[in-house]
């Protein structure tokens, strides 16, 4: 009996031993792959236990959190969703995480370790603290300005202080409601099903993730190589370019759809929009020139972020003669987004200085006690010479005053532009693309506030009315006279 007694008193004792060693085990060892398994919630109902931080524009939410009652407690709700969707994105129980709802995930859920007081505390007991609030640069005048030009149909318009580059606008249409994908139940999955199918893919950010040709507003980077080159040295001189220009090796023949453009001037060619000009000027500045002039502003470039993740825009660097000819008029391979053409008007109208674009300003705690974080901001960059800025600044007003601008003009301001009309498709057989690219200074003011870029994809006119000036050009106008009433932070 004795013996009995002290075999199993011997068992309980070894499996007493055996359980802190296993608890260690399954904290040290297995612990990660426990997190990781899709059947372990906890991190999911810890994720959802607190409301989420808020996404500010003009200083206001437009974010929300809806409590559910559920085991995922709190939802994501949006204040007029759709006008800021291409700005806030989404966050979903189901789908994850878009734009700044991803970029400052950590932040807004609350799992950033820069929020906690007492780290060590945080991490014995497990608890999370209320998500910090993400303040954009977004001003809701102009977002909206933009929203309703586009007035849904295709296309994107970006909005730019060129001093400083904060983003002031940043509008993808059509748009979407981010809320109707917050949950994890069936209307989610219904939603999330029919906005994929949609044919005019509404989730498509076109303001930073889609590419397009640009068409005649390249035609600034271009004058700005040839400027910076030294090929033109004289604006209003004849460049020597025959209207129609036969492209380099071959026989084809670049026309141009506006009269006078044979050997006309480049602010002629700038004012009009003459292809064979810039076409030819191109091939004079050559491939390194415009290579290294593309790069200066921002083309070709895969590292950009606002803190979202920025497609690159292209300008090809092996090309032949004619297609580098092709490219310097916005044609061939070059495309772009409707960000980089902002940045375009930015730098002529900065000077040539050209600042890196952001989208958020400050990350502060829940209840505003802390400021946690400034918008990550960047040196400017040099993108032309000061007096190649002065001089395109000059022929980008006379688009708007005496050229194909006139759209865009403000009473109160100096505006500059550039139209653009995109041919694509096969054999150019897609509806044209409008462009507009322009800034604009209040006749007040010691400096322009503000560059835009618009690309309108479906332009409600028949095709051969189609233009930047006519389609693009008022959203422009609509735009820059929204953020010129703006109170300027500095």
């Amino acid at each position: 009996m004795i013996r009995c007694v002290r075999r199993s008193a011997a068992f309980s004792l070894l499996l007493l031993a055996a359980l802190p060693v296993q608890a260690a085990r399954v904290q040290l060892v297995d612990a990660g792959e426990l997190d990781r398994n899709p059947a372990n919630r906890r991190g999911a109902i810890a994720r959802y236990a607190v409301p989420r931080g808020e996404i500010l524009a003009g200083g206001r939410p437009v974010t929300g959190s809806r409590d559910t009652g559920q085991q995922l407690r709190f939802e994501r709700v949006y204040r007029e969703g759709p006008l800021y969707a291409p700005v806030t994105g989404f966050s979903s129980q189901t789908y994850g995480t878009t734009m700044v709802e991803d970029a400052e995930d950590a932040m807004l859920s609350g799992a950033d370790p820069a929020l906690a007081s007492l780290p060590l505390w945080r991490d014995l007991s497990r608890s999370r603290p209320a998500g910090a609030d993400v303040a954009t640069t977004v001003e809701p005048a102009v977002q909206r300005a933009a929203f309703t030009g586009l007035g849904g149909r295709r296309g994107a318009a970006v909005a730019v202080d060129p001093s400083t580059g904060r983003i002031l606008a940043l509008v993808s249409s059509p748009s979407y409601d981010p809320g109707v994908l917050s949950g994890t139940g069936r209307a989610a999955r219904e939603a999330w099903a029919e906005l994929n199918a949609r044919p005019t893919q509404p989730m498509l950010n076109r303001a930073i993730r889609q590419t397009y040709p640009p068409g005649s507003t390249f035609k600034i980077v271009t004058a700005a190589a040839a400027l910076d080159a030294g090929v033109v040295t004289d604006a209003d001189a004849p460049t020597g370019t025959p209207s129609p220009y036969v492209l380099p090796g071959t026989r084809t023949r670049l026309p141009d759809a506006s009269p006078g453009c044979g050997d006309a001037s480049l602010a002629y060619a700038i004012q009009w929009s003459c292809n064979t000009v810039l076409a030819h000027l191109g091939t004079r500045v050559g491939a390194e020139g415009m290579r290294q002039a593309v790069t200066r502003f921002g083309f070709n470039d895969p590292g950009l972020r606002v803190p979202s993740p920025v497609v690159p825009s292209n300008f090809d660097t092996d090309m032949s003669a004619d297609q580098l000819a092709l490219s310097s008029i916005g044609q061939f391979d070059t495309t772009a987004t409707p960000l980089q053409m902002a940045l375009v008007a930015a730098a002529v109208a900065n000077g040539g200085e050209l600042r890196r674009p952001y989208l958020v300003d400050r990350i502060t705690s829940g209840n505003g006690t802390r400021t946690l974080a400034h918008g990550r901001r960047y040196a400017a960059r040099r993108a032309m010479g000061p007096l190649t800025a002065r001089l395109l600044r000059e022929l980008m007003v006379r688009v708007v005053e005496q050229g194909t601008g006139a759209a865009a003009a403000l009473p109160y301001a100096t505006v500059g532009g550039k139209t653009g009309t995109a041919q694509h498709g096969l054999g150019n057989s897609g509806v044209p693309y409008a462009w507009f690219i322009s800034w604009a200074q209040a006749h007040d003011s010691a400096r322009p506030g503000v560059a835009v870029a618009v690309v309108v994809e479906d332009a409600e006119a028949v095709r051969g009315h189609i233009s930047g000036g006519g389609d693009a050009a008022p959203i422009a106008r609509a735009m820059m006279a929204a953020a010129l009433t703006v109170p300027s932070p500095d």
